[in-house]
Order: C-alpha cells, then structure tokens, then sequence
C-alpha cells in the first residue's frame, strides 16, 4: 500500500476517523487501533513477515524489561548483547547473506579455488532496516539509563510498527516518541491542517517531481553508452533531484500523517540542497540516519575528541557502515566510501562548520559566493550518487567514463525543459520554507485566502495531471 495511491488515502481516511470518533475516548483504545491498523498496513506488503516484525518487536520488548531488572552491570551487558545479536543476525540473513556468499564465490573463482556455495531464496523484508533500528535504540536507551521500559506491550509496539514511519523512517527514538504514546492525545484543528498541509506537498514532492525525474533518470542510467557525456551529467543531475523529492516526499507524507493522529516524528530533512558545505549537508541529509550513528556508533568510538586521526577513522567507519546499510550492493559500500573522503579536508583544516541556522540567516536572495558555495555542494553529492543509482561498479564506471569524455562540452540529446522548469518552482517553495519544518508550513499563509485556495488546488491539480504508472519510493528497498 503506497503513499501515494488512492487505496492508502482510503485506509488513512477510515482509520482517522475511527480514531476520533470511535476510539478517542480511551487512550488504549486509541493505540489499539494503531497497532492493528499498522499491523494490516505492513500485511498488505507481504503478510508472511508480519511474523518477523512480531518476533523482532517481542524479543526487545522482553529484553528491554531484562536490563532495567537487572542490577549488576555483567547481567545488563548480557542481554544488550544478546539483542544486538538477535536483531542483526535478523537483519543480516535476509539483507546481506546472499551478498557475502556471492562476494566470497566471485572471490574464489577469482583466486581460481571452486567454492560454490549456495545462496538462499530470500525475499527482503520491507521496513527491516527501520524497525530493526527501533528496536536496537530502545534496548541501547534502556541499558544506558536514557529510558526505562514500557511494561505495556501495545504500546512499545505501536513504538516500532506506527505506520506512517514504518517501511522507511524516520527512525525514531523511544526517548521522543513513547512519551507521545503513553499519554492521552487530543484533537488538535491546526495540527491536523499543517498535517494534511504536510501530506500534499509530500504527495507533490513524489508524483510531480521525483516520479518525473525518474523517466529520464531510468532512460539515461539504463543506456549510459549511447548518450553524450553532457546527457550523463545532466541524468546524475536529475537523480539528485528525483531521491531527495523521493524521500522527503515520503517523509513529508509520513510526518502529516502522524500528525493528523496528534504524533510528532522527528524530523528528516532541513533543506539539504541548500548547504554550503559537506558538513551541512550531511546534518540536514536523513537526519534521524545521521544521528542514530552518531549517538550509537560514532560517539562511543571516541567521536571528535580524541585527535583529527581517530576522527578520520570513526568518520570513515560510520560513513562505510552507512553506505552498507542501504543495501547489498558494493556500489553502496563505495558510496559511503567517497562521502567519507569528501569530510576529511574539513577534519584536517577545519574549513567547513557547521552551523545549524546558517541557512536560515541567509538574505532573501542568496549571494553570489553563496550560490556558488550551494552549487558545488549540490553538484558533489550529485556526482557521488552515481554510484548510488548504479546497478554495479562497472556500471558506474562506464557512466563516469562516458560523462568524463570531450561530448560533456556538447548539448544534451535529452533536454527536459519542463520538468526543469517545475524544478525550478519546487526549489522556490523549498527556499522560502527552508526555516520551517516543512516548505508549506507557513508559504502564502498571509495571502488571500482566495488566492492561497488557488495555489493549493494548483498542487493538486499537477498532482493527478502528472500522475504515472505505480513507483515504489526507493527507500523502501533498504
């Protein structure tokens, strides 16, 4: 059941209204009604792994009451292993077996030793990735004294499974989002307006702009040998702006979503293309990604505090690990590994800070030097997903080598100049909106109410005119 398809926007509509108006009067009720209504929303993927959430939510649910139990620390060390163990050796039989078991044939064939053994038929659970996180956070939270357990199954489980977060983030944590499940939530009009606000420019960002990109994008990465190298700089160009419309699309969706439920998420992206350096970017990039290394990986490594090496090391390992954990795949793995070296002159020479309201301070119109700063920002990360959108690394190379040729210097065979166009308006809205948690959150709200009806109903309107055949959003493979 996608997002974007009218079949979600029915089960959205009847489960909304059975939360207000049948279920409000008790908070059980309430959470209830979203654990099963999630629990239905992840069997229209594939029931069978219904099981799979359910056993994955229940161990770190028994464990979780394990630690806080325990007193002495060999025992609360004990368990939090234990989870780690269970909840990757899940995550990596289904996500990566069959990947080291083909990288260590290649291997041997290669070192001309026969050693074919056999992969399994494994389908990927969707979601895996995100609840696994969950799950872990919530254990790691607990043995660190940050939380304490929820005795009540339902709602822990409403904690990992909440629909609108459920296949493709944001991760949460237990820290922000239990509290909001424990305690009763009433009707809030403005929340559920900014919330359905959210959706549509969600909705906009997936159907009018990724959706769009993604024609272009498919035909230019499909057949990177027959086009100019202009063309290929122009498609890694438009996948840039097809995942980032893509995934802040969904994660629009998903945050008005919860919000039309009185559930704030947290938030996932902070104008990202907006950055003037590599550091910004990567603290407004997939922000709850981001932190849940940082806090849960890169910090207890040592962080930033133990010398500009052991930064490098740490920046290097999170960023590897990053790369892998979107997908089986060593395009992912070098993905990760050339994000890593793009930070590590900003370690060494400490040329880029970050500073979390920079953009925000910014004038009206960005400055050329800013601009400037913008773009090349913009066109680095554009260039390193290449590899993210490849199929393999000779794919990968074949499309630089072909971009690195003397036809970059040529116009492009494929020159999309409406799409362009629209992108150009979409960056306009983001812009203004960039100090708000979403672009609409306050975009022509002093305006007539005549003309603001005009500009919604325009969304609209390009929504279901650009409307293509039925596209999963990319983050749901990982």
């Amino acid at each position: 059941m996608l997002f974007d398809t009218l079949g979600f926007a029915f089960f959205l509509s009847v489960v909304f209204l059975l939360y207000w108006f049948v279920a409000n009067k008790s908070l059980s009720n309430q959470n209830t009604l979203l654990l099963v209504s999630s629990y239905f929303f992840y069997s229209c993927w594939d029931w069978k792994f219904l099981s799979l959430l359910l056993l994955s939510t229940l161990i770190d649910y028994l464990i979780g009451l394990k630690i806080h139990k325990k007193e002495n620390n060999s025992g609360r060390k004990f368990w939090l292993v234990l989870s780690i163990v269970i909840n990757l050796s899940l995550l990596c039989t289904f996500k990566y077996y069959n990947f080291f078991i083909s990288s260590f044939n290649e291997l041997m064939t290669a070192l001309k030793i026969q050693a074919n053994l056999s992969t399994l038929n494994l389908i990927l659970p969707i979601g895996i990735s995100f609840y696994t996180f969950h799950g872990l956070s919530y254990v790691i939270d607990i043995y660190n004294r940050k939380t304490e357990p929820d005795s009540n199954f339902i709602n822990y489980a409403v904690f990992v499974s909440f629909f609108p977060l459920l296949v493709a983030g944001p991760i949460e944590r237990a820290t922000h989002l239990l509290p909001q499940i424990q305690k009763e939530r009433k009707f809030d009009y403005g929340k559920a307006v900014d919330g359905l606000r959210q959706i549509l420019w969600g909705l906009f960002k997936k159907i009018v702009i990724s959706n769009q990109c993604s024609i272009y994008s498919n035909i230019i990465f499909n057949n990177p040998s027959i086009f100019s190298g202009s063309t290929l700089l122009m498609g890694a160009v438009i996948f840039a702006f097809q995942i980032y419309a893509d995934f802040s699309g969904y994660t629009d969706i998903a945050l008005g979503t919860a919000r039309l439920f009185g559930i704030e998420l947290l938030q996932n992206f902070s104008s990202p293309y907006f950055s003037r350096n590599l550091t910004q970017f990567w603290r407004r990039w997939h922000i709850s990604l981001s932190s849940w290394f940082r806090d849960y990986l890169y910090i207890p490594l040592g962080g930033s505090k133990k010398g500009k090496w052991i930064t490098i090391r740490n920046t290097m390992i999170i960023f590897l690990i990053g790369g892998f954990w979107h997908g089986a795949n060593w395009t992912f793995v070098i993905w990760g590994f050339i994000n890593a070296i793009y930070l590590i002159p900003s370690i060494l020479f400490q040329k880029e800070t970050f500073e979390k309201d920079k953009i925000t301070k910014l004038k009206v119109i960005p400055s050329l030097s800013e601009f400037f700063q913008m773009s090349r920002t913009f066109m680095l990360i554009a260039l390193v997903c290449i590899f993210f959108r490849s199929q393999d690394i000779s794919h990968a190379i074949s499309y630089f080598s072909g971009m690195l040729s003397k036809s970059t210097f040529t116009l492009p065979a494929i020159r999309p100049v409406l799409l362009f166009f629209v992108i150009g308006l979409f960056l306009i809205i983001e812009w203004k909106g960039r100090d708000q948690t979403h672009a609409l959150k306050n975009f022509a709200l002093k305006s007539h109410k005549v003309l603001r009806l005009i500009f919604y109903y325009s969304l609209i309107i390009a929504i279901f005119l650009s409307r293509t055949p039925e596209q999963k959003f990319i983050y749901f493979q990982f």
